[in-house]
């Protein structure tokens, strides 16, 4: 696990939220929830783009959406799929939750509904998702990329860009600006941390919560 990795794994998506808050960075993905090993994943993005099979059957892909994607991940690595909010057929299942688990690829994240998810769950791989389907993709959706960017729930999400997801939702951190997002959430983890401690000490919470945690998330702060 590389430092950066180790660093987003000990947040939290609301601390993160509030970090790219601070730096003005659109990056939470609304909508999605985990429906599969209900745990924390923290990793690097590998997108992948889904869309309607083309009209020439000769011109889609050779291959199963998503294959290789997995076959191109690892561990630190989390594979999104832009499905378009999809939910008449999934964007993910059964046979990818086991190749991924197998490559120790820390989870998975789908604009759209996913299936299979007792084998996702059996293989302890993480998934998010919008909604669970029975509905294959086969005939109704296919890869049209991977490995470029792409955009999920609203969001641009590149290749390389920092994931984070738990209970709390789905964040996204742009590569370009994660060691500043990432100072900003441990910043705001810490002063929450001592705020805490305040209540559980018998500080009144009113007086805890006053002006400077209305500013945690301002930028001048």
């Amino acid at each position: 696990m590389t430092g950066t990795i180790a660093r987003l794994r000990a947040l939290d998506t609301c601390a993160v939220s509030d970090a790219l808050d601070r730096h003005g960075i659109r990056g939470v993905l609304t909508g999605l929830a985990p429906l599969a090993a209900d745990r924390q994943i923290a990793g690097r993005a590998v997108t992948v783009e889904l869309g309607p099979p083309p009209a020439d059957t000769a011109a889609a892909p050779g291959r199963h959406l998503g294959t290789a994607a997995v076959d191109a991940s690892g561990p630190g690595d989390v594979i999104v799929v832009a499905h378009q909010g999809r939910t008449d057929c999934a964007g993910w299942g059964g046979l990818l939750s086991l190749a991924a688990a197998a490559r120790g690829i820390d989870g998975v994240i789908i604009d759209g509904a996913a299936r299979d998810l007792t084998e996702a769950a059996t293989a302890g791989l993480a998934v998010y998702a919008r909604t669970p389907t029975p509905v294959t993709a086969r005939g109704r959706a296919v890869e049209h990329a991977w490995g470029e960017t792409v955009e999920v729930a609203g969001i641009t999400v590149a290749p390389g860009d920092l994931v984070l997801a738990d209970p709390g939702g789905v964040v996204v951190i742009p590569a370009a600006h994660a060691d500043e997002v990432l100072a900003t959430a441990e910043s705001i983890t810490a002063t929450e941390a001592v705020m805490a401690r305040a209540i559980g000490a018998g500080v009144p919470v009113s007086d805890v919560m006053g002006k400077s945690y209305e500013e945690l998330t301002d930028g001048n702060q």
